[in-house]
């Protein structure tokens, strides 16, 4: 090990733990040994891994000289030894302090009735949106964009909008060569078309001159861009970026939830209750819920005469017995 850096680390952790444990209940401490630093190298979003956050103090002594020889034998330096919380993903997983009583026999029954993948989500959905042969950028901002087009607007007609938009090539850049008037009229009848046009504008200009035209990796980043909400968020780095960082919530998912009993009280929005969702839900069920769902309140737990004589959960719904 060269002179200029090291570091030698012992962490101490309460129990093992997974990468897909959404929550965490005990505290880890290491200790980190420091001496002087080299620094990180520079890296760029695109070009190379990002360069790892300096420790307090680490390079704070770098152009000092080295002291003269002396006769007398030197003392011992004393080593700088500061102790950090271990991060949230290295503590053992926490049991839920609540879970509703059947959800894993309401979860095996809608996956019995979904076993069809008939539902319009399965094959007119966001995944079925984007041009497959279109380079990697352009997939993700395709699938950004029907995700947008899709908020308080079926399926079928999104796809419908997305094929238009699609059949004149569909990239950042000639998005933003289109004039309001003609993107209007390629994405009518999506709801709210009109506030759409003027969000994809926005969302368009922002990705060109800030991301390459690429679209962001992160949930943050996500909603901060116009006319993008959590939902679509989440969905996006589901499929664009292949990561789950929650559960995608909108009004099938919302609905059903509280119908099933999924949330401890009921919820007056889809935030609230992907919040209450993720608080007992197993994070390896999180990707798989909102399609499951979305397909089931499509053809059978319908916003309005839902059909539970036909709903294997009948029996076990406090909605259904409460009609």
């Amino acid at each position: 090990m060269r002179g200029r850096a090291s570091r030698n680390v012992v962490a101490g952790a309460a129990g093992k733990c997974s990468p897909q444990d959404s929550s965490m209940n005990a505290t880890g401490v290491r200790m980190v040994t420091r001496s002087r630093s080299r620094g990180p190298g520079a890296g760029s979003r695109g070009g190379g891994e990002k360069a790892a956050p300096l420790w307090k103090g680490e390079a704070a002594a770098e152009g000092r000289k080295s002291p003269s020889p002396s006769r007398h034998r030197r003392k011992t330096q004393k080593l700088n030894v500061a102790y950090d919380r271990e991060e949230e993903d290295t503590k053992p997983p926490r049991a839920p302090s609540w879970e509703p009583r059947d959800w894993r026999q309401q979860l095996l029954n809608i996956r019995a009735m979904r076993s069809g993948k008939d539902a319009p989500v399965d094959w007119l959905g966001v995944e079925h949106c984007y041009d497959s042969d279109a380079p990697p950028k352009v997939r993700r901002y395709q699938v950004l964009l029907s995700l947008m087009l899709s908020s308080q607007t079926k399926d079928q007609v999104t796809a419908g909008a997305m094929q238009r938009l699609r059949a004149r090539g569909l990239t950042v850049d000639s998005i933003l060569q289109t004039d309001d008037s003609t993107l209007g009229t390629l994405i009518y009848p999506v709801g709210f078309w009109r506030s759409k046009v003027k969000y994809i504008k926005q969302t368009s200009a922002i990705l060109q001159q800030r991301y390459g035209g690429d679209i962001p990796d992160s949930v943050a980043e996500l909603v901060a861009l116009p006319g993008v909400g959590p939902k679509m968020a989440h969905l996006a780095m589901a499929v664009a970026w292949g990561t789950v960082s929650g559960i995608a919530v909108d009004t099938h998912v919302h609905r059903i939830a509280n119908r099933l009993g999924w949330t401890k009280t009921a919820t007056n929005s889809p935030e609230k209750t992907r919040a209450a969702l993720e608080e007992w839900l197993p994070r390896e069920l999180w990707g798989e819920i909102n399609g499951l769902l979305v397909g089931f309140g499509q053809q059978t737990c319908l916003p309005v005469h839902p059909r539970c004589q036909g709903c294997l959960n009948r029996t076990l719904c406090p909605a259904a017995r409460g009609l």
